[in-house]
């Protein structure tokens, strides 16, 4: 059964969009098989040639027991304030992954 999903606002999809376009052209020059902080470089790169806003390894803390720990967690970008990226070089996406990328939503 097909996933239901809220429609986005036009500024957003059209960012989502572009940054789609972006890692495919990426993907395309590169190829598989390099490092996460090398497609990282590289979409940054054609994000901000596209006239995009990027901020880069943005630290996350996590609350615990009403504790704010720095622990670590990273976002690989942020594009214009909207969208989250998080670089995967895997062969496929893992339910852990969708768990990590909900983690910075929350």
């Amino acid at each position: 059964m097909a996933e239901t999903r809220d429609a986005l606002p036009p500024h957003t999809e059209q960012i989502a969009r572009s940054v789609v376009d972006a890692a495919l052209a990426v993907h395309r020059a590169l190829g598989p098989g390099l490092l996460e902080s090398t497609y990282e470089a590289c979409l940054a790169h054609e994000l901000e040639s596209r006239g995009h806003s990027l901020a880069r390894q943005i630290s996350l803390p996590v609350t615990y027991r009403e504790v704010r720990l720095e622990i670590g967690y990273r976002i690989d970008l942020i594009v214009d304030d909207c969208v989250i990226i998080e670089i995967k070089a895997v062969e496929a996406i893992t339910p852990v992954h969708k768990a990590q990328l909900l983690t910075y939503l929350d």
